[in-house]
């Protein structure tokens, strides 16, 4: 599966990306210091709202701080947040989808009225009252509250793809021969949700970077962190935009387009490969293309 997943473009050019931004996220810090030879937090009063030069490549802050350093050492807090709140969300969908939609009955109606209350509260704004109160935790604590309150929604997508699995011969056979329901959900049902499971994580990660960078940006955030959504708002409470600093907001939003973008390049290469439906269809629009091409290399032969 792994090597039909690297074959397409799509996949190739959206996980380079996307190893980039973790490569940084693992060695930002040390980049800033040992090759650009900047710190996030230092101050040249001497480079104050300065453009892009050979001194400082991105520009400075009105408080004369390096934005490319802010951009490297911010792409951790940011990921990081990410990378929590897609962790515990899927996991909780995984867990409470799947779980209802084998088992049936009054564990399924519960479960099930869980996901519904979940699912009616306005998420955004309990994160924001509760990322209020929690303000100085961290992009950890906030990849938490968004991973608590942002799982109901795959997982009334993973409880009906269990319960149309739970009815197929395959796992009838496997009940009838006494498997056990912990192996019969690791082992039959939960390779078939590979697809749900793993496009439901990217989304989170990706749902979770747009949160934080959103909260960084209405001030419910630790201010003495750096992420890009603490530089979109820093940027626009000093007035870059009418300012002209482009170089102070531009880079942080750029970065979050393009992270969007690879996670979203993956996923559909993840699609192509889980999905029989559209690998059939990358099959026989592949079939016409060389069709088309033999066709017009004998035209020209003739």
């Amino acid at each position: 599966m792994v090597k039909r997943l690297l074959t397409g473009w799509k996949v190739r050019l959206g996980a380079a990306v996307f190893a980039f931004f973790c490569l940084l996220a693992v060695f930002g810090p040390w980049m800033t210091h040992q090759l650009l030879h900047q710190s996030a937090t230092a101050l040249d009063l001497n480079s104050v709202s300065a453009p892009p030069s050979s001194k400082h490549l991105l520009g400075t802050t009105a408080n004369g701080q390096d934005v490319l350093a802010q951009l490297v050492s911010g792409t951790r807090e940011s990921m990081l947040a990410g990378l929590v709140a897609s962790v515990l969300g899927t996991s909780i969908a995984v867990v409470v989808g799947v779980t209802a939609g084998l088992a049936g009955g009054i564990v399924d109606s519960a479960l099930t009225g869980l996901t519904n209350v979940f699912l009616t509260m306005p998420g955004f704004a309990l994160i924001f009252v509760i990322s209020g109160y929690t303000r100085g935790g961290g992009p950890v604590v906030i990849g938490i509250i968004i991973g608590l309150f942002g799982w109901a929604g795959g997982t009334r997508a993973l409880r009906a793809q269990a319960m149309s699995l739970r009815s197929r011969e395959f796992v009838l056979a496997m009940r009838m021969l006494g498997e056990s329901r912990w192996r019969l959900a690791m082992v039959e049902v939960l390779p078939h949700l590979i697809g749900w499971i793993s496009a439901m994580f990217l989304g989170g990660f990706v749902g979770g970077v747009l949160a934080e960078a959103g909260l960084a940006f209405l001030g419910v955030s630790d201010p003495s962190t750096i992420s890009w959504g603490i530089m979109i708002s820093q940027a626009q409470q000093g007035n870059a935009l009418i300012s002209g600093m482009w170089w102070w907001f531009a880079p942080p939003g750029l970065c979050i387009a393009l992270l969007g973008a690879s996670v979203a390049l993956v996923n559909f290469g993840v699609d192509e490969i889980s999905n029989p439906r559209l690998r059939n269809a990358n099959r026989s629009l592949v079939k016409r293309a060389q069709q088309a091409s033999r066709a017009k290399e004998v035209s020209h032969a003739r």
